[in-house]
């Protein structure tokens, strides 16, 4: 799986990514350092690539503009480093590959994970 990871990321992951058969590059050697957020998304599903990120705003893009992909990883996990969430990574490519092929939202801690597929639409009320 070809993984981008964002800015608010180590560059660490992509040695651990890399190291665990994924394709993997860190936004710092693609593009702007301040990119805005839509840039990033454009970018990765136009090369197909799972964005991998810390940044809520992410999806809330996707919810707004039902986007069909790409698919995104949030960790919302209090320590972040490869060393700590690795596993935890890992774990999440592996159990949903299948969804984040087809696009999804996955939001993970160490508690638990919550998959929501691509695109996301908000209930209409009339």
């Amino acid at each position: 799986m070809k993984i981008l990871i964002d800015m608010n990321l180590s560059p660490a992951w992509v040695s651990v990514l890399e190291a665990a058969g994924h394709t993997a590059s860190h936004w710092s050697t693609i593009g702007s350092l301040n990119a805005p957020d839509r840039e990033v998304l454009f970018w990765a599903k136009a090369n197909g690539y799972v964005l991998f990120t810390h940044d809520l705003d992410f999806g809330a893009i996707l919810a707004v503009t039902e986007a069909e992909g790409p698919s995104v990883i949030q960790i919302r996990a209090q320590d972040i480093s490869p060393d700590h969430a690795k596993n935890l990574l890992l774990n999440i490519l592996n159990k949903f590959a299948e969804n984040l092929l087809q696009g999804a939202l996955i939001s993970v801690d160490e508690e638990k994970s919550r998959v929501r597929l691509l695109p996301l639409r908000r209930d209409k009320t009339e």
